[in-house]
């Protein structure tokens, strides 16, 4: 009776562990990538992150070139367009100047009409602009006199920074033809930094200039260094606005966050953690690629202004790579630089149990490499239901997608 009662317990406990192992396991079902472009170069149309697809999932925004193995110029014209998802055809809307392959020209979906409208950044009697388009007659409904790095949630607001002065700093993310002033001889200037623009009045405001970081960030130890603004994104509610302020040639980063209208500017990390790669879990938490404690690059998830710092992943996520929340905030997205093998990885993390999957790897060609490089760049789809990346692994650069189904 002992025995048996023995036996039922240890039944018992394995079922519990069992149980408890396939919760902390749970996944959801992630099909194998399809591509869904082919012939010229393609990628996504904007930085990774950034919504590629019309809300009713219908339309993808994507980049056509014949650029393949070097940093594009003034004379590369990239053809923008949408992939129509249910047959994977390249409709051609529109062409630009003002690409790279990094960010492709920042193409946002307007939630204004988000079945319809974009914007996007082009150049325009020697100057750079973003465009306002309907991309179902293909009629621009305005030019603005300013290039977006970021758009507001509610698509009425863009983040302005200088893509010239970008262009001299960190040459694989400007945009070529001097279409701002970069001032390169001024290290810290004070009308310069981070714009906030209305896209429905065209009003511009500097919140925050380069000169008001100077006490905030690394001295500039060169005489011929200078600051610059590097990646923007606001909140999940639109009241916030991360950035990385950089320079060169030392290379330091400092992340910061800022409300809308220029107050509360903050520091996310302690001195000497840097900063990468980023996503907003909500309006007062994210995720940012740092050296954590200065000594390792991490997912470090935390709230701006708190010493709250936590790394993702238990240790699987200790690198620098491209992370990005689903629109439930359930699931973190993120990839790998190519390792020694050339080897690029995609990692889904539960963000309740922090447990991680692999979702693939991939061979990246030696010849994309430095500026021209094809990072795997993950973005998830309006629903939640799709991600999308970009790959060389077939050996030109192409657009993926994974359906995702829990």
């Amino acid at each position: 009776m002992q025995v048996n009662k023995t036996i039922r317990i240890l039944i018992l406990i394995a079922f519990v562990s069992f149980h408890a192992a396939a919760q902390s396991a749970k996944f959801p079902t992630v099909s194998a990538p399809f591509q869904i472009t082919s012939g010229k170069e393609h990628l996504f149309a904007s930085y990774y992150g950034i919504n590629s697809w019309s809300k009713n999932e219908r339309y993808a925004t994507v980049l056509e070139t014949d650029v393949r193995d070097r940093i594009p110029t003034i004379q590369d014209t990239a053809a923008l367009g949408l992939v129509d998802m249910r047959t994977n055809k390249f409709i051609k809307l529109a062409k630009t100047t003002a690409w790279n392959l990094q960010q492709g020209c920042m193409a946002h979906w307007l939630a204004t009409n988000p079945d319809s409208v974009i914007i996007y950044n082009d150049m325009r009697k020697g100057k750079y602009v973003s465009v306002i388009l309907n991309v179902l007659n293909r009629k621009e409904l305005k030019v603005i006199p300013y290039p977006v790095a970021a758009v507001s949630p509610d698509g009425k607001e863009a983040v302005v920074i200088n893509f010239s002065r970008l262009r001299i700093t960190r040459t694989d993310y400007g945009y070529d033809g001097s279409g701002q002033d970069a001032q390169p001889k001024v290290q810290f200037p004070d009308n310069d930094g981070i714009f906030l623009l209305n896209l429905e009045t065209g009003a511009i405001k500097l919140i925050v200039s380069l000169a008001q970081l100077k006490s905030q960030v690394p001295e500039i130890k060169s005489n011929n260094g200078i600051e610059y603004i590097g990646h923007t994104l606001f909140s999940k509610g639109g009241t916030k606005i991360f950035f990385l302020a950089r320079a060169i040639p030392d290379w330091n980063t400092t992340a910061f966050t800022i409300n809308k209208d220029g107050s509360d500017l903050k520091r996310c990390f302690p001195d000497n953690w840097g900063g990468s790669h980023f996503d907003w879990l909500n309006d007062q938490q994210l995720m940012v690629t740092a050296m954590y404690n200065a000594k390792q690059n991490s997912h470090i998830l935390f709230t701006a202004g708190n010493n709250d710092y936590r790394k993702l992943g238990c240790g699987k996520l200790d690198y620098d790579g491209h992370g990005t929340f689903s629109p439930d905030g359930k699931w973190l997205v993120t990839d790998t630089y190519p390792a020694k093998n050339r080897e690029q990885s995609i990692y889904l993390l539960n963000m309740k149990t922090d447990s991680v999957l692999t979702l693939g790897k991939y061979i990246e060609p030696i010849e994309f490499k430095d500026g021209w490089r094809a990072d795997i760049h993950c973005r998830w789809s309006p629903k939640g239901n799709l991600i999308g990346f970009n790959s060389t692994h077939s050996g030109s650069r192409q657009v993926y997608i994974m359906k995702v189904k829990e």
